[in-house]
């Protein structure tokens, strides 16, 4: 039996009970249109809406703000149940940029973006990356301009989540010469917004539900009280202040895909005949998957130690960066793994491990590529 995430000694009654109540209707009023939405490429922004009137989608911002006041792990409880039913996870980005306005909003922006964050009115994604410009956020070329009461601001974006349907953007742009401290975070309410236009939605190799696009900006003008915090120069320190949070929104997930993954594979070669007996009767079957089912376990209790100590304040950059990149690792490990045991069925996209498999390729790269993680964990190391 593989571990469950209520196992652990911060999943206690309420958050288990919250977890079933998120799981049934994920289960009952999203999974089944989940098809569909591959189809059309993104998932309707109204379907959010009704995330957030259950409570879903940002219970743990402050009740002052709409929120229930919960702590950061509700959050990582739907995220983990959003990836158990193949579900795209569009609200890490949403809560990603509603988690820098909590921090560093003033209070005016803070009661103007969150409460809709919370219910769904608005669904957020964060401008980050450019055509020049991914993992090097120093190389940042979009551009903001002061003037009057406005910024004016001209650039381009690309995979950028959420891209084709939120209507609230984290834009990060320059706001001044100095590589880093030039670098401002400015929030654009997009709907209707002059200069303002959504690119291609871009067709990618998993993750078909989750829209992903370009994004492009003509002389858009701003209010100046849309800069984050009201203060230029600060978007680097920013961008980087929940680093062990967002990565916690990456591996929980990976966790999630790693244990569906082997419970549908141990299912399929215990039904599967070949030579007269089942896959699961092959010694190397059972082999390969005792290695993937002792994986999952591994990789859950890291990640539920990981969640612990970001709930206790003392989740560090470098286990976190730790967290995200071996668990994505492994998640790509187990899911082609478990392929391999379907035969030419797991190439095929209706099964589900094909689309696991698939899905799993870009955890390596976004959120900071494996590669950068590494960097950063040795940078420690050779301290």
């Amino acid at each position: 039996m593989l571990p469950q995430l209520h196992q652990h000694a911060w999943m206690d009654a309420e958050i288990e009970a919250f977890r079933e109540q998120a799981r049934r209707y994920i289960a009952g009023e999203m999974a089944p249109h989940l098809e569909e939405w591959r189809r059309q490429g993104h998932v309707p922004r109204d379907i959010w809406r009704g995330f957030g009137e259950m409570g879903f989608l940002l219970p743990e911002m402050d009740e002052t703000y709409g929120g229930a006041g919960c702590s950061l792990a509700y959050q990582l409880v739907v995220q983990d149940e959003l990836a158990k039913q193949e579900m795209p996870l569009n609200t890490s980005v949403h809560t990603i940029a509603a988690h820098y306005i909590l921090a560093y909003g003033t209070e005016e922006q803070k009661k103007r973006w969150l409460p809709g964050l919370v219910s769904g009115e608005f669904l957020s994604g964060i401008a980050m990356t450019e055509p020049g410009a991914g993992s090097d956020l120093k190389a940042i070329r979009t551009r903001a301009r002061l003037e009057g009461d406005h910024y004016v601001i001209d650039g381009a974006k690309t995979f950028i989540t959420n891209g084709f349907s939120a209507n609230l953007l984290v834009m990060v742009v320059r706001t001044g010469d100095h590589p880093s401290r030039g670098v401002s975070l400015i929030v654009l309410e997009t709907q209707d917004l002059p200069g303002f236009r959504v690119g291609r939605k871009l067709e990618k190799l998993g993750q078909h539900a989750s829209d992903t696009a370009e994004l492009y900006l003509d002389n858009v003008r701003v209010p100046v009280n849309h800069l984050l915090g009201g203060v230029e120069g600060e978007g680097f320190i920013q961008l980087m202040s929940q680093l062990p949070y967002e990565r916690m929104l990456l591996a929980v997930p990976a966790a999630a895909a790693i244990e569906r993954a082997v419970e549908l594979t141990v299912e399929y070669t215990k039904q599967r005949k070949a030579f007269g007996q089942t896959v699961a009767d092959f010694q190397n079957t059972r082999f390969k998957l005792a290695e993937c089912a002792t994986m999952a376990h591994v990789v859950r209790t890291f990640v539920n130690d990981c969640i612990q100590r970001l709930l206790d304040g003392k989740l560090d950059n470098e286990a976190a960066y730790m967290a995200k990149w071996w668990c994505s690792e492994q998640q790509c490990r187990v899911t082609d793994e478990c392929l391999q045991l379907f035969g030419g069925y797991g190439y095929m996209a209706e099964y589900p491990i094909a689309r696991l498999y698939a899905d799993a390729r870009i955890q390596k790269i976004y959120g900071g590529a494996n590669e950068v993680m590494k960097d950063l964990i040795a940078r420690k190391v050779f301290e």
